[in-house]
């Protein structure tokens, strides 16, 4: 996971193990306030609602993966953060041709 961000997303400028509030997420961009969780056998849907929550008060976005998406589908997960980084901060429109024909 930390190759795919710092490769395929490096202007959003991921790190890992970031203290937030009183959690450590295991990915986050303050650039594009999104948080990305990577969860395993031992997590709570009920504590990581309340995570969710707090991290979110925060202003950023979270995105959870279970640990086996993360291995078995790695383009799924890609398209998932893409579109999450996009949503977030879409691509501007061109500039204005001011009144000029091509």
């Amino acid at each position: 996971m930390w190759r795919l961000l710092r490769e395929s997303f490096p202007e959003a400028r991921f790190r890992f193990q970031v203290p937030l509030r009183m959690f450590t997420a295991d990915f986050a961009s303050h650039r594009a306030r999104l948080v990305i969780e990577i969860d395993g056998g031992q997590h709570s849907a009920e504590r990581d609602m309340q995570r969710t929550r707090l991290i979110e008060a925060e202003g950023y976005r979270v995105i959870r993966f279970w640990n086996h998406e993360v291995l078995g589908n790695p383009e799924g997960v890609w398209t998932t953060v893409r579109a999450a980084l996009l949503e977030r901060h879409p691509l501007p429109d061109p500039p204005p041709s001011r009144g000029r024909e091509k």
